[in-house]
C-alpha cells in the first residue's frame, strides 16, 4: 500500500515565510536588493535564452516608466526618446550578467557553475563604465557578494541540497550586513589619494573580473557536454519499432549526425541526444494544446511543484513514494515511464534499472537531460506520442505513467499501448489528477482558461483498461485529488477469459 501523507505545519510555516520574503522584497528595496537577484537568476535559468532575455529586459523597462514617468521630460520628442533610450541601456546591462550566466554556468563543473553571474555583474557594467568615460567604475564588495550569493543559492535549490535554507539565511545576514554598513563596506569616499588609490583597487578588481568571466566563458564553449552515441546501444536498439509502420530500426550516421532508419526508409532524426518520433498529427486537438502549455511552462515545472508541495506542508519524498511504492521495479529491470516529463519519478526508482522516458515536449525532454546530469542517472529519452509507442511488444518489466493522460486525445489507445509493450505479468500504473484537483488549482491558476469548457470532467480511466486484465485496482488520494490506478498484464500462456481471479475495485481514501 501507498505511504501515508501527512502535512507538516513546520515545513508549511517555512514555506510561506520565505516566499513572503520574495513578495516583500518586490516592494521594499532593503529586501529586494538580496532576493531580487535570486530571482533573476533562477528566471533566467529556466526559460529558453531569447525568451528569458526580452521578459527581463520588460521587467526592467516596464516599471521604470510607470512608476518613473513624471522623471520623462516632456520638453520635446528628442528628449522623451533620449530617456527611454538610457532607460532601456540600464535594463539591458542589468539583464546581460544573468543572461551570461544562462550561456556559461550549465556547462561548468560543480560549484564553480556559480562564478558566472557574480563576475558578470562586475565586469559588465564596469567594462560599460570605461567605455563611456574612459574610467572603471566603483566597485561595491556587496555587489560580487549579492550576486554570488544568489547563484550559489539557486545552484544548491537545483541541487536540493539541505543546505540550501542555511546558506539562504547566511545571504540574508551578510548582505543585510553590507546595506545596513556600507559607509564601511563601500568604497564610495571622498576625493583624495586613499580615494584614488582605492579606485585603482576597484578597476584591478575589474578587470580581474573581466578576465575571469573570459577564461570561464572560452572553457565552457570547449568543454562539450557528453552524449552516449545510439550506435553504443544494441539492447536498446533492439527494442524499438516505426510506431508507425511497426517495422524495426536501425542507426545510421551521416555528417556526425544519427538517425533511426526502417528498412522502407522511415527516418527518424536524433536531436540532442533524443530521437524524434512526432508527426504533425500528433500535435493536434487536446494533445497539441496542452503540448503548448508545457512547451511555456517546462522550465520552470519542477520549481513551481516543489514550491506548491511545500506551501500545503508535505514532505516532497514521501508524495512521490506514496504512488511509486506501487510499482514491482528492481534493480535489473527494463522501465518505462510515458509523458516522463522533467524525469522526477526516476529518483524514487531502485538503482540499477534501465531508464527509458518518453514525452511529447522537447522542453520537457530537455530539462529531463538536465535533471539527469545533476543527479549522475543515465535513461534512454524519446520525442513521441503515448499513443503510438515505438517499442516492441513486451519489451519492459515495468511500465508505468504519471499526470498528464487526463488530457490526451485518446486514452483508450495510450493505456492499449502501455499494456502492448509491458512483458506478460507486469504490474502497470496510472496515476494522475482527479477532477477536484483540476477545479481547484488548474482552472484557477495560470492557463486556467485552457482547462474551463471541457467535453467532460476528468475522471480515472479503470473503465478503459481491458477487461482480461488482472489485479485492476483504483485508489483515490487522502486528499480526493489525486488518483492511482494499477493493474496487471496476465501471464504469457493464459487465455482472455482465463482470468477468473481478477479484481476491479476501487479502494478507500487513505
Amino acid at each position: 500500500m501507498p505511504t501515508n501523507i501527512q502535512s507538516s505545519r513546520r515545513v508549511q510555516i517555512v514555506a510561506w515565510a520565505v516566499a513572503s520574503l520574495f513578495v516583500l522584497g518586490f516592494f521594499f528595496n532593503p529586501v529586494g536588493v538580496w532576493t531580487g537577484p535570486i530571482m533573476g537568476v533562477w528566471f533566467v535559468g529556466t526559460q529558453k535564452l531569447r525568451r528569458g532575455f526580452l521578459w527581463m529586459i520588460a521587467f526592467g523597462v516596464i516599471p521604470s516608466l510607470i512608476f518613473g514617468w513624471r522623471k520623462i521630460p516632456l520638453t520635446g520628442p528628442e528628449q522623451a526618446l533620449h530617456y527611454l533610450g538610457w532607460t532601456l541601456l540600464a535594463a539591458v546591462l542589468g539583464v546581460l550578467p544573468f543572461t551570461f550566466h544562462r550561456l556559461v554556468s550549465p556547462r561548468l563543473p560543480g560549484f564553480l557553475s556559480t562564478l558566472p553571474l557574480s563576475l558578470a555583474a562586475v565586469a559588465i557594467p564596469s567594462l560599460a563604465l570605461a567605455l563611456h568615460i574612459g574610467a572603471a567604475s566603483m566597485i561595491r564588495p556587496s555587489t560580487f557578494l549579492i550576486f554570488w550569493f544568489a547563484a550559489t543559492i539557486v545552484w544548491l535549490w537545483n541541487q536540493e541540497s539541505r543546505a540550501t535554507k542555511f546558506v539562504f539565511a547566511a545571504g540574508f545576514i551578510v548582505v543585510g550586513g553590507f546595506r545596513l554598513f556600507r559607509p564601511f563596506s563601500d568604497v564610495a569616499l571622498p576625493i583624495n589619494l586613499v580615494r584614488v588609490g582605492e579606485l585603482l583597487i576597484g578597476a584591478t578588481f575589474s578587470w580581474i573580473c573581466l578576465g575571469a568571466a573570459l577564461f570561464l566563458s572560452v572553457w565552457a564553449l570547449f568543454r562539450p557536454i557528453k552524449q552516449r552515441s545510439w550506435a553504443s546501444r544494441p539492447e536498446t536498439i533492439a527494442r524499438l519499432q516505426s510506431p508507425f509502420t511497426g517495422e524495426p530500426l536501425h542507426v545510421v550516421s551521416e555528417q556526425g549526425r544519427e538517425a533511426l532508419v526502417s528498412s522502407t526508409g522511415e527516418r527518424f532524426p536524433v536531436r540532442n541526444g533524443i530521437p524524434a518520433f512526432l508527426k504533425p498529427e500528433d500535435l493536434t486537438g487536446d494533445n497539441g494544446k496542452y503540448n503548448h502549455l508545457y512547451q511555456v511552462i517546462g522550465g520552470f515545472y519542477d520549481d513551481t511543484q516543489r514550491i506548491f508541495i511545500a506551501l500545503k506542508g508535505f514532505n516532497r519524498d514521501v508524495y512521490f513514494r506514496s504512488y511509486m511504492s506501487l510499482l514491482e521495479a528492481k534493480p535489473g529491470d527494463s522501465v518505462l515511464e510515458t509523458s516522463v516529463g522533467t524525469g522526477l519519478n526516476f529518483k524514487y526508482l531502485p538503482r540499477g534499472v534501465q531508464l527509458s522516458g518518453l514525452d511529447l515536449s522537447p522542453e520537457m525532454l530537455a530539462n529531463c537531460q538536465n535533471n539527469l546530469r545533476r543527479w549522475q542517472m543515465d535513461a534512454d529519452l524519446y520525442l513521441g506520442n503515448a499513443e503510438s509507442l515505438p517499442f516492441a511488444d513486451s519489451s519492459f518489466d515495468v511500465v508505468f505513467h504519471v499526470g498528464g493522460i487526463n488530457f490526451f486525445n485518446d486514452r483508450a489507445k495510450a493505456i492499449r499501448e502501455m499494456i502492448r509493450v509491458a512483458k506478460p505479468g507486469s504490474l502497470l500504473l496510472i496515476a494522475d489528477e482527479t477532477e477536484k484537483h483540476v477545479k481547484q488549482i488548474y482552472e484557477k491558476g495560470p492557463g486556467g482558461h485552457l482547462y474551463k469548457n471541457r467535453k467532460e470532467p476528468v475522471s480515472a480511466p479503470i473503465d478503459l483498461v481491458p477487461p482480461e486484465m488482472q489485479e485492476i485496482h483504483l485508489e483515490i488520494g487522502r486528499t480526493g485529488e489525486w488518483y492511482m490506478l494499477t493493474f496487471r498484464k496476465p501471464a504469457a500462456g493464459l487465455g482472455r477469459n482465463k482470468n477468473a481471479n481478477s479484481t476491479k475495485q476501487e479502494g478507500s481514501s487513505r
